[in-house]
């Protein structure tokens, strides 16, 4: 383990945290010259302090005993640019806008790679009035079927949770052009432009 870098991430968010050596000891009750022969890198929290040390600051786990933070810069990206994330366990979906390490039923999640569809793959889809008209005939089954249907327009996302027993018949407002987006279950997340 990097026990300088380890030090400099518990230095850094003690600091955003706020916290004194003293008080952050104070909520791992240890001592504060502990925390300060960690922030110098003249050792490394025991094992069992850790889940406490993360809370405490604010960190993920495998940020702090990586050494490493991700940079502090905005991404200056748009909704277009969103990630999805699906647990593999509950079938919970996550959407950022950021640069995120997300974790579901005691897993690390991926970001999902889009993938255009090809012309046979894509959703029917028809203006109606001031409203997209989503629709497929894609299987619907438990074990096959579209779990989330996603429009990107610039400044927002409308997210809509699809479940197995449903068609898919969805009506989004036409905010201008965007990206449609869906997840199936067996195949992946897709996208097509409108």
């Amino acid at each position: 383990m990097d026990s300088q870098g380890i030090g400099g991430v518990i230095f850094r968010l003690r600091r955003e945290r706020g916290l004194t050596q003293r008080q952050l000891a104070e909520r791992l009750h240890v001592t504060d010259k502990a925390v300060s022969k960690w922030e110098r890198g003249m050792g490394c929290p025991d094992v069992s302090l850790l889940t406490a040390l993360s809370q405490a600051l604010g960190a993920d786990l495998t940020a702090l005993l990586s050494g490493r933070l991700p940079p502090e810069e905005p991404s200056g990206g748009t909704m277009k640019r969103a990630k999805y994330y699906v647990c593999p366990v509950c079938g919970g979906i996550t959407m950022t806008t950021g640069q995120g390490t997300l974790s579901c039923c005691g897993r690390t999640l991926e970001a999902l790679t889009p993938r255009k569809a090809a012309e046979e793959e894509k959703l029917s889809v028809e203006r109606v009035e001031d409203e997209w008209y989503v629709t497929s005939s894609h299987p619907m089954t438990k074990d096959h079927h579209i779990a989330l249907l996603a429009f990107a327009a610039g400044d927002r996302v409308q997210i809509i949770r699809q479940y197995p027993e449903w068609d898919l018949s969805v009506r989004i407002p036409a905010r201008g052009r965007g990206t449609l987006l869906w997840y199936c279950t067996q195949h992946g997340l897709f996208y097509q432009y409108l």
